[in-house]
């Protein structure tokens, strides 16, 4: 027997019948102009949405993880100090790590000799691409854990201007080393860092696009290799910003374009999505108040559907790396898992009018664009063309002017900015964007944050 619904009393409601309410309420004010805002990537906002709304969408599943994974981000160097760091974190709450490798000749066995990694997620961060020590990486944790190499030679060329310079064809190499990996039981080897276009300006629907077509240069590469086979996971490393709502549907988007280009290549792979706060909206002045927008941004990860999240310390745009700074960051994690309910949450934005309205338009925005990339030839011409970062430019000078002029608001920063506040003394490393003048090959893709001009101001003014 059915049971009665305690809303079947009431009559449904048009969303027609919704916006006369709201128009009449408006007593002459206009509709549009009063209530719609429009985003910087052309999306126009609405005051409510409606079941009305979806129709006429084609229902997508996503597969979302049933819970998230809390990371923490370690710097490999010194033996001992780094084994102590890992041992540190693990024991303090983190259930995976990222580890940046900036040594090819480290010994791992020296690292984390003794280190229970049974159960632990392991993600590889390299600022180098040498075939040699990644085998060798590979052939020493051999089954012994989960094992994510990250290896992004475009992520470099994007970011630094340059290709490693290990080889005469990164992309050659990295195929090679993905068909060396099936072998030992590498959990994915491919990532594609999209928060390099985050840090830099670029818009929602850029980043999207240009993450799906970025992976889409290392799709065709694979599909032309001998070593190709039916399986080709990959990471995409995710900055989620401030915008509450919109950073949800940006990573559920994700993983919607991921399935639909995935499948394009036979590849049934889910999106492994490994999610950390923006850099862009963070400040130097009154820096405690980026504890409360690295929380929100981690709320929008786990919402949206990461695997993993690695939070952003407080202070880590001026202070070398600290043991309180790490702790408060990775506690921020442990109480929205353990004692805000947010273990299992990623389904909570399933069937929302305006998280699934969001997504799609997002999704069909990037689809659109991604298209318009691969026609003028893809991904890595444009970006050798400058075109990718003309328009990142572009971007990023509308959101800056929208600081400049108040109407993008920065707490403590261009708006109640505490005048007692002083910083200059309490820099122990460079806050700001450094000019670069060596010679690349393609203009480098170069983050800057939001705040910078303000702060370099209000520096001077110290004296």
């Amino acid at each position: 027997m059915k049971e009665n619904s305690m809303f079947d009393e009431f009559e449904p409601v048009s969303a027609k019948q919704w916006k006369q309410k709201i128009q009449v309420d408006l007593k002459g004010a206009d509709y549009n102009e009063s209530l719609v805002w429009e985003t910087l990537e052309g999306i126009a906002v609405k005051p409510f949405y409606h079941s009305e709304d979806l129709e006429n969408k084609k229902p997508y599943p996503l597969s979302v993880p049933k819970t998230f994974k809390i990371a923490e981000m370690v710097e490999i160097g010194d033996a001992p100090q780094t084994k102590q760091q890992v041992l540190n974190a693990l024991d303090k709450g983190a259930e995976s790590l990222w580890l940046r490798v900036k040594n090819p000749s480290i010994l791992w066995q020296d690292v984390l000799a003794g280190v229970d990694l049974k159960d632990i997620a392991l993600y590889f961060e390299f600022t180098f691409f040498d075939g040699d020590a990644i085998l060798r990486l590979m052939k020493f944790f051999d089954g012994k854990t989960q094992l994510h190499l990250m290896l992004d030679p475009i992520g470099n060329l994007a970011k630094t201007g340059n290709w490693s310079g290990q080889t005469p064809d990164d992309l050659e190499l990295l195929v090679q080393i993905l068909g060396q990996a099936n072998n030992v039981g590498v959990g994915s080897v491919l990532a594609v860092d999209t928060a390099i276009y985050q840090n830099a300006g670029a818009n929602m629907v850029q980043q999207l696009a240009y993450a799906l077509a970025h992976v889409n240069e290392y799709l065709n590469q694979w599909a032309n290799s001998s070593e190709r086979e039916d399986s080709l996971p990959v990471i995409f490393e995710v900055a989620v910003g401030g915008n509450y709502f919109f950073e949800i549907a940006k990573l559920r988007a994700l993983r919607l374009l991921w399935g639909t280009l995935a499948k394009e290549f036979g590849l049934k792979d889910d999106c492994h999505i490994l999610a950390v706060p923006s850099k862009r909206n963070k400040t130097l002045y009154d820096y405690n108040v980026n504890m409360l927008r690295t929380t929100t941004e981690c709320m929008s990860a786990i919402l949206g559907g990461a695997n993993t999240v690695c939070n952003l310390a407080y202070d880590a745009l001026y202070h070398d790396k600290n043991d309180f700074a790490d702790r408060i960051a990775r506690n921020q994690l442990l109480i929205l898992k353990n004692e805000s309910y947010f273990d299992g949450a990623a389904s909570a934005a399933e069937g929302s009018y305006y998280i699934e309205t969001l997504t799609n338009q997002l999704a069909e925005k990037s689809l659109e664009l991604f298209k318009q990339l691969e026609k003028a030839g893809g991904f890595l011409n444009q970006l050798k063309e400058g075109t990718i970062q003309r328009k990142i430019k572009e971007s990023a000078a509308k959101e800056q002017r929208l600081l400049d002029e108040g109407k993008l608001v920065l707490v403590g920063t261009n708006k109640y900015p505490n005048a007692d506040d002083k910083m200059k003394n309490e820099l122990t490393k460079q806050p700001f964007t450094k000019a670069r003048n060596e010679k690349t090959l393609i203009e480098p893709i170069v983050p800057k944050r939001l705040a910078e001009k303000l702060e370099k101001e209000r520096l001077d003014k110290e004296g």
